[in-house]
């Protein structure tokens, strides 16, 4: 957070496969969306920067598509999107169980490009898609467990000791709520 005092202008990569829901993250980033705002998405080709302005900061925000041919270039051409980058977020969606570990593989490439940047970069985790119902169907009623064991484990192993990380558990998802505003009685 030193940095973007010190610059007010705060870089952020967003990587992660194809259908992790990074683009979504990136529209609820915005605080300008509604539910239509997610109905006309469609997969990122190559990157996609969007420019937000907050009020203590600008936010520079790269979208990277997660399909196969573009990973491939990321991967080769990274060191070149590292320039002033302050954040990387590296989004896995909990509820694709099978790319797991091309999530992983991703990651870790990830991980291993940036081990020697000379830069501070703060490295996120999302553990996206941890919707409010997830747990009701049966093929996640052991998410948590689930997650622990083929990504969080994971995960940590493949973080250098030296680096400083976050994981966090997201969703683009509000559960309904209900405020009393008045009554009569």
């Amino acid at each position: 957070m030193e940095i973007m005092k010190r610059s007010g202008k705060y870089k952020i990569l967003i990587l992660g496969l194809d259908n992790s829901g990074k683009t979504s993250i990136l529209v609820s980033m915005s605080k300008q969306s509604n539910i239509l705002s997610y109905c006309s998405l469609r997969p990122t080709k190559g990157i996609s920067i969007k420019n937000f302005d907050t009020d203590e900061i600008k936010l520079n925000v790269w979208d990277f598509g997660g399909q196969k041919q573009y990973i491939k270039e990321y991967i080769e051409n990274f060191n070149r999107y590292l320039t002033k980058t302050n954040e990387i977020i590296f989004v896995f969606d909990v509820q694709d169980i099978d790319r797991y570990d091309s999530a992983l593989n991703y990651f870790k490439d990830i991980v291993h490009l940036i081990k020697d940047n000379i830069q501070k970069i703060e490295l996120c985790i999302f553990l996206h898609k941890f919707d409010p119902n997830i747990r009701e169907k049966e093929q996640f009623k052991n998410i948590d467990e689930i997650v622990k064991r083929k990504l969080i484990d994971k995960i940590v192993k493949i973080i250098p000791a030296q680096f400083s990380y976050k994981i966090f558990k997201t969703t683009i998802y509000s559960v309904f709520e209900k405020d009393m505003i008045m009554t009569n009685g």
